[in-house]
């Protein structure tokens, strides 16, 4: 290579060095652009019902989401607390009664095969092995360790608190002038491609309003139907399991999985079978979710494989922490649309051969 593309390969490479040290900054620029999304598509949805200034629109927007936060955080959030609490309080209980049944199920398994005698004989040895699970104190002190980690994941509070402040700045700012800030990412582009690339962000933030839209509905019928089922099934603490159910429906994969084991732990102390009920009701909800409610609520929304969200949730949790477990799905349909329109269309569909190209001097 000659001496400018030694240098132009330097520059790249320096490039993606500091864009990689710079990913913290960039996961949480990304969570103001989807949250900035968010609001403009409510702006833009109040401003086709009623023919009004974009910054009258924006403000009732702002002032509309402020007050449902705010009586949904006053009406909702005591009850969760207090349920939510009570349910980290029964899991302990919950594993203890798991044990038993466990041990109870094994024996009448091995008396049927080896006789009553080898029964007693397998669970004394497995009792004194150590090998039972651990009792309730145990379970309830791994548990507060577990929880500590967890939310250490995230720094101190402090740190938290700036970056929810960079977050939510970013946020606001984006969506005052959306137009401003999408041209200034548009001048980065070569002259030849700024008005393909506009096209290209238009289309992923279409890709992100529905698939934002169709997000929030779905999650709301996961936590009416799961609050609906518990009420049905005589499970305890409805309001933090049916909570539980439609916040954690934003995390494909993981999230369904997390909401089951709560109400199962409390259905358990009730009695094994309101614990299989709840995994039945559960596993009937999200297909009605996959299946039935998303493909009506997202008409225009990017397709993507389960392989290929899984894989994502995966690579970003790596890359960007639990952030980016979060943001997996919105970002797997940015770089869905990117992929498609840039890579597969604007350069693959384009490549031809060197011998099937035109030379008008053969």
């Amino acid at each position: 290579m000659k001496l400018p593309q030694w240098i132009g390969l330097a520059a790249l490479t320096a490039a993606c060095l500091l864009l990689w040290s710079l990913r913290d900054v960039l996961i949480h620029l990304f969570a103001a652009i989807v949250l900035a999304m968010a609001i403009c598509t409510l702006v833009g949805s109040l401003r086709e019902r009623w023919p009004i200034p974009r910054g009258w629109a924006l403000l009732i927007c702002l002032l509309g989401l402020v007050l449902v936060v705010g009586i949904g955080a006053s009406i909702l959030v005591p009850p969760f607390v207090s349920q939510f609490h009570q349910l980290l309080l029964q899991l302990p209980a919950a594993a203890n009664e798991l044990k038993q049944l466990a041990i109870a199920t094994i024996n009448n398994i091995s008396g049927r095969v080896y006789g009553l005698e080898g029964a007693r004989n397998w669970s004394a040895q497995f009792l004194s092995n150590g090998t039972a699970l651990p009792d309730s104190a145990t379970l309830a002190s791994g548990l507060g360790g577990g929880l500590q980690q967890l939310l250490g994941l995230a720094g101190n509070l402090g740190s938290g608190l700036v970056q929810l402040l960079f977050v939510i700045a970013v946020t606001l700012m984006v969506a005052v002038q959306p137009q401003a800030y999408r041209e200034v990412a548009i001048q980065l582009m070569p002259s030849f491609y700024r008005r393909r690339a506009r096209a290209i962000l238009l289309q992923c933030g279409e890709a992100l309003s529905s698939w934002m839209v169709g997000l929030l509905i779905s999650s709301l019928c996961v936590g009416v139907l799961a609050g609906i089922g518990l009420s049905l099934l005589g499970v305890k603490l409805v309001v933090a399991n049916a909570l539980l159910a439609g916040l954690l429906n934003v995390i494909p994969n993981v999230g369904p999985t997390m909401s089951t084991i709560f109400p199962m732990a409390v259905a358990l102390l009730d009695a094994p079978w309101k614990s299989l009920a709840v995994l039945g009701l559960y596993v009937v909800i999200q297909n009605l979710e996959s299946y039935v409610i998303t493909p009506s609520v997202m008409h225009h929304q990017v397709k993507l494989l389960p392989g290929l969200t899984l894989t994502a949730q995966f690579v970003f949790t790596v890359v960007f922490g639990p952030l980016g477990l979060l943001l997996a799905l919105p970002l797997a349909v940015v770089l869905q649309v990117i992929i498609r329109e840039v890579i597969i269309h604007d350069m693959l569909d384009r490549w031809k051969p060197e011998h099937l190209r035109f030379n008008p001097l053969r």
